[in-house]
């Protein structure tokens, strides 16, 4: 078998498990996000979760299928475990900095369902006569 489809097949043996297994785990922690903001609809949370996951799949395995082509030479098993090192190590980046992403997504949108809200302006009883506004300086 020719190196360069040996370093080929073992990149995507790494890169997709790897992806399955950062996935996986975004799914079943960030679930809990979620449970927590949609609390009065947990469908909602789960669908959310699900439609995550799937942008996560899409642009990380469509990623790694445009970065399996290489124009380096793969002579010798040290050529293949070199390519295959900045490969994995790019994905294994790229994959970190989307969980980075999602994790602070999952935290903004706890965060404002956490937020204090403010209170509602008091509704005027219907033939009370109400008070003027303030002049504007």
């Amino acid at each position: 078998m020719d190196r360069i489809v040996l370093a080929y097949a073992l990149y995507l043996l790494i890169s997709i498990p790897l992806t399955v297994l950062v996935a996986r785990t975004l799914s079943k922690h960030g679930r809990t996000f979620l449970t927590e903001v949609f609390t009065e609809s947990p469908g909602l949370a789960n669908a959310v979760n699900q439609l995550l996951v799937v942008g996560f799949y899409l642009i990380s395995l469509g990623f790694v299928t445009l970065f399996l082509t290489s124009n380096s030479y793969v002579v010798t098993a040290r050529d293949v475990f070199e390519m295959l090192s900045v490969k994995i190590g790019t994905v294994a980046l790229v994959l970190g900095v989307m969980h980075l992403f999602n994790v602070l997504v999952f935290n903004g949108i706890r965060r404002r369902h956490l937020a204090p809200k403010p209170m509602p302006l008091p509704v005027p009883y219907p033939g009370v006569p109400q008070a003027p506004p303030f002049p504007q300086p």
